[in-house]
């Protein structure tokens, strides 16, 4: 990672005062995330946000590092169509919804390396298993988790939505090729805490997919 700005958590919070050191794209990102990156706050999560202020063409908008036992929250966003693109492709009525997903979804890597248990797989599941396929779908089932517990009206639509996006940069067998994970949780995760059900849903997912 080249030069960086980095900000605390209260950026989220905070954000009109702060803003005049970021673009109207990152700041659209953040109000967007400021709910999970609240929530993130409030459970001790060692996280700051970092803003590369350089040219990123090519890189994922949104994506989540960790550096010396600290998780970072990067947005990639300056002079990269990618981000621009993404927002053009949040449902419509949803985007907040879809963005809280995108963070949830960063969130639920960060919780895995500061667990010690990235790369860990489920039991049952293929040992020869891609572990970047997993830790994948592992998130991606969190930020439906989220919708279901903060938004739940917006599920079927953030579902779908999920859905045509893991369908337009599918690899099959590559990192982001979740659908197996997202489709079976089309109706659903199921009864229960939405965390837990996610839990139980990727492992049984896991326990076929190859």
């Amino acid at each position: 990672m080249r030069q960086t700005i980095v900000f605390g958590f209260m950026l989220a919070a905070a954000l009109p005062a702060a803003a005049g050191g970021l673009s109207a794209t990152e700041t659209r990102w953040l109000r967007g995330a400021a709910p999970v990156l609240a929530d993130a706050e409030a459970r001790g999560l060692p996280l700051d946000i970092v803003v590369q202020p350089q040219p990123t063409t090519g890189l994922a908008p949104l994506a989540l590092g960790f550096v010396d036992g600290r998780c970072k929250f990067v947005l990639s966003m300056r002079a990269n169509p990618e981000a621009e693109a993404t927002l053009e492709r949040l449902p419509p009525g949803r985007e907040d919804a879809a963005l809280e997903l995108m963070a949830a979804h960063e969130l639920a890597h960060c919780e895995r390396h500061v667990q010690g248990a990235w790369h860990g797989r489920p039991p049952g599941a293929d040992a020869a298993a891609n572990p970047e396929r997993g830790e994948e779908a592992w998130a991606d089932l969190a930020g439906l988790a989220w919708i279901q517990a903060r938004r739940p009206a917006d599920y079927a639509a953030l579902h779908a939505w999920l859905v045509a996006e893991r369908q337009r940069e599918r690899v099959p067998g590559g990192a982001h090729d979740t659908l197996d994970w997202v489709d079976a949780a089309g109706a659903g995760l199921g009864d229960g805490a939405p965390a837990a059900a996610a839990a139980a849903l990727w492992a049984r997912v896991s326990a076929s997919a190859r």
